[in-house]
């Protein structure tokens, strides 16, 4: 069992590499995440209500994202999805986050990998994040992800107005995006 989790934790870091074309023209301004993140608010489970495709969620619904403060400063990350029908196959990965120096907590290397991984920039830049902590935007320099995460498993027409005008502003193609349906 943990042999078969290691191999999926490695084949989903590898097709990290492999993923699309970028939703931000090269011209765009420069990626800004927000000023800081309190991880301790961050932390508990995240709905995802969109995002750009990409292969390692390919057939992935009822995606949801859990983070958990560790002890030694870094964030434990469980990212779950259904496959196939609601109620069918679940398919879970867990890895861990570490804050770019400088960052304030709002930009992330995550790594699903079982061994290190070079942590540059971050993978994991929060764009936006509201004061209740309760809907945020993440995406990367590359422009490569995107995601629109919330508290609940669906969110209002304005809130979803208001996480569009963030992406947007910040260059991302909302074009790209495809829904995720939640229960």
């Amino acid at each position: 069992m943990i042999k078969h989790a290691l191999i999926i934790a490695f084949a989903m870091a590898l097709s990290a590499c492999a993923a699309g074309p970028s939703g931000r023209p090269s011209d765009a301004p420069e990626l800004r995440p927000v000023a800081a993140v309190d991880l301790a608010r961050y932390a508990g489970r995240w709905y995802e209500i969109a995002r750009y495709p990409n292969t390692f969620e390919r057939g992935c619904e009822a995606v949801t994202a859990d983070y958990t403060a560790r002890p030694d400063g870094r964030v434990g990350v469980t990212n779950s999805c259904r496959q196939g029908p609601v109620g069918t196959r679940i398919r879970a990965v867990q890895g861990v986050a570490r804050v770019i120096d400088g960052s304030s907590g709002a930009r992330l290397a995550v790594n699903f990998a079982p061994f290190p991984l070079p942590a540059g920039d971050g993978n994991y830049w929060i764009i936006y994040l509201s004061e209740d902590y309760q809907y945020a935007v993440v995406g990367e320099p590359s422009g490569r992800y995107l995601w629109f995460l919330a508290r609940t498993p669906t969110i209002s027409p304005e809130t979803r107005a208001q996480l569009q005008a963030a992406a947007e502003q910040q260059g991302y193609d909302l074009r790209l995006l495809e829904e995720v349906a939640q229960p």
